[in-house]
């Protein structure tokens, strides 16, 4: 059903797939839209390794909970920082995507929980977690990513 890649001496292991979605803080989640048009938009995100799922918190209304009532399957992307070699210009980047289908979670607390752990991939304060957990927690629900297809690969710009 995927397809593969063609440049395979370039294809991440999926350990150092996994790796990346779990450092990385944000990458583009992309959803059939209005009229079947892509939607991309940067999203934080959290790798929980429990279960395998990319998890993103989001609002309760608005475009793209609309497509993806509409139209459960997704891709998300991520990449790394890079680098450049000494004395060149192409950056030197590793990439992933994620495909699969997006499930809405509405339970409380599996929405604290997510929403603590991604949180602590930007802060370590967790008076300030707690406090926007307890504001922000009611209007707030998960959308979980469930993995159907994950690849990454190795890119140099040239």
């Amino acid at each position: 059903m995927f397809r593969k890649m063609i440049r395979t001496a370039k294809q991440l292991p999926m350990e150092e797939c996994i790796t990346i979605l779990k450092k990385e803080k944000r990458g583009v989640l992309s959803v059939l839209g209005d009229e079947d048009y892509p939607y991309g938009m940067p999203m934080n995100h959290f790798y929980n390794e429990d279960d395998s799922a990319v998890y993103f918190h989001c609002g309760k209304v608005g475009h793209r909970l609309d497509a993806l009532r509409k139209h459960d399957k997704v891709s998300f992307c991520v990449y790394d920082q890079g680098y450049l070699d000494e004395g060149d210009w192409g950056l030197n980047i590793k990439s992933v995507i994620v495909f699969g289908r997006m499930e809405i979670v509405d339970d409380m607390a599996q929405i604290a929980d997510i929403s603590a752990r991604l949180s602590r991939k930007f802060t370590s304060d967790e008076e300030y977690i707690r406090k926007e957990i307890e504001k922000y927690g009611p209007g707030t629900l998960l959308l979980k990513l469930v993995p159907e297809h994950v690849c990454g690969k190795r890119v140099k710009e040239s």
